[in-house]
């Protein structure tokens, strides 16, 4: 890493980016092997859709929340602290349940602490760094987190070879690093008191073309306002964005094994990890816009490559290539939202976003699962490819349309 990026790796920088590996470990340990312990208890790909959609669109609406709550109150930590516990306390009960609706109650409850914290953790995180270096600062995050995301699969595969079949005991284990994850929010983070920043920086001079530049706005409550057509764009990719659980059962449909199953999750995570540190690098050089339509091309490639894939070689190379779009995304959205928006209304910006595309999460999943057990995996991938090459369409008049809001 270079000097300016290793400059970055302190205060909240780096202790939410430990947070978020810490975390994402423990949840990792548990989230690719809940399709499979949920058929072994009633649940098939339509239940499953079920569960995650109205987990992540409950996440959502309590994100709209806790950002408005966090600029409000001009607090991030204390929302911050309550969602990585509650999130902690609760995703072991897992090890409890006996029939789905259990499974829906403890991912609920799951998804209420993720609610809680992400829009004032990335409200809080744009705030600890100057504007021109969010994307990669963000991208450092997202990359502990995916770090934490290629912990978690290795310790419960692991745990799996010395005790096969035992789900019950990996899903208690995650306990353990949930409960370090608290302590080092409470003895590391720090809260940031707002700058004053008037607006949005913008990247170097023709780096980009307008349309898929961040256009500097003129007051925090038009800042909201203004990025609602980038917010429905978000959601209408959401919509064929379902929960990365179904490719794993695709992935197990391609003859991976159960045993594999978390290690082909790591290698997913491991090339999210790579890619998202040089996402947020070229969002920072480039323009978080032409990022994101990047990205969401190469969604549509892995969508329709799953479409067509007929081998377990077919799956892991979708899985490596797959990281590509999240590198390319998730640090550019959230820098994206950062220029749209002003300090004071920041929390509030990022909770409508995180609401934006959460909510489209529920009909995501479901519909997903209705056209898989209706016409197969082949037309439900396809669907999803389809919708994101609208999306990467339709982002750049979006962005264009930012910039006839008045101030």
């Amino acid at each position: 890493m270079t000097t300016r990026g290793s400059a970055l790796l302190r205060g909240n920088v780096l202790w939410l980016s430990v947070v978020s590996l810490l975390n994402d470990a423990a949840s990792e340990m548990i989230y690719p092997l809940l399709p499979i312990f949920l058929a072994s208890i009633g649940g098939g790909p339509v239940i499953l859709g079920v569960i995650e959609g109205i987990a992540e669109s409950t996440a959502s609406l309590v994100k709209l929340a806790s950002g408005w709550l966090s600029d409000r109150r001009r607090r991030r930590k204390p929302l911050i602290l309550w969602g990585y516990s509650l999130a902690a306390l609760t995703r072991p009960l897992l090890s409890l349940a006996t029939a789905p609706w259990h499974i829906l109650a403890v991912r609920f409850s799951d998804r209420i602490g993720k609610g809680l914290r992400s829009a004032p953790r990335d409200a809080l995180l744009a705030a600890s760094v100057s504007a021109d270096r969010r994307g990669r600062a963000f991208g450092i995050h997202r990359a502990a987190d995916h770090a934490g995301s290629v912990i978690g699969p290795l310790v419960a595969a692991g745990l799996l070879l010395l005790m096969p079949g035992q789900y019950r005991f990996v899903f208690a284990a995650a306990l353990v690093p949930g409960l370090v994850t608290v302590a080092t929010i409470f003895a590391r983070v720090t809260e940031q008191r707002t700058s004053g920043d008037a607006g949005p920086a913008m990247p170097a001079a023709g780096s980009v073309t307008p349309s898929l530049q961040a256009p500097a706005i003129q007051d925090a409550g038009a800042g909201t306002r203004s990025i609602l057509p980038v917010l429905a764009v978000f959601a209408l990719f959401t919509l064929g964005n379902a929960t990365d659980a179904f490719l794993l059962l695709r992935a197990g449909q391609l003859g991976v094994s159960v045993v594999a199953i978390p290690l082909l999750w790591a290698l997913l995570h491991v090339s999210k990890m790579t890619f998202n540190v040089v996402g947020g690098t070229l969002s920072d050089r480039f323009g978080p816009g032409r990022s994101i339509v990047a990205g969401w091309l190469v969604y549509a490639l892995v969508y329709a490559g799953f479409a067509f894939g007929t081998s377990i070689a077919h799956a892991y190379i979708l899985f490596l290539v797959y990281g590509l779009f999240y590198g390319l995304t998730e640090a550019p959205e959230k820098a994206l939202i950062a220029a749209l928006s002003h300090e004071h209304g920041r929390g509030a910006a990022f909770g409508a976003y995180h609401f934006a595309i959460g909510i489209a999460a529920l009909p995501a999943s479901v519909l997903f699962g209705v056209v898989w057990s209706g016409a197969g995996a082949h037309w439900a991938f396809l669907m999803g490819a389809g919708i994101a090459l609208v999306s990467a369409f339709l982002l750049p008049f979006a962005l264009r349309s930012h910039t006839r809001v008045p101030a």
